[in-house]
């Protein structure tokens, strides 16, 4: 066989430019002095919310009843998660205390049936 019958031809690559054409572009827009829009239930409250809201639950009996209230009725989430987060606080503290108040009766009641 002969390879001179067989020689590469050197890669040309074929030119398939488009012409120009006027594209639809979108405008700039500036959202840098723009607040974001967001729905009502899921607006933040502000830091004195917070603490308002926590001085309310501090209340004796009637605390405990508006953060039950307040860890189901509201539209705002950030306000019922509070709530909820403060009741769950309160069980939490709860459930500690009954198992360190039920360790230390039995102790004593061990040290005084051994005396």
């Amino acid at each position: 066989m002969n390879n001179q019958n067989f020689q590469q031809q050197p890669y040309q690559q074929q030119n398939y430019q488009q012409p120009y054409q006027q594209t639809y572009q979108q405008p700039a827009y500036n959202n840098y002095n723009q607040t974001p829009q967001i729905p009502d239930e899921y607006k933040p409250i502000s830091m004195w919310g917070y603490l308002g809201y926590e001085f309310l639950f501090c209340l004796p009996f009637v605390g405990f009843i508006i953060a039950v209230v307040m860890a189901f009725a509201p539209e705002n989430k950030n306000v019922k998660n509070f709530a909820r987060s403060y009741l769950l606080a309160i069980v939490i503290g709860v459930v500690l205390s009954l198992i360190i108040c039920t360790l230390f009766g039995a102790t004593i009641l061990a040290i005084l049936q051994s005396m």
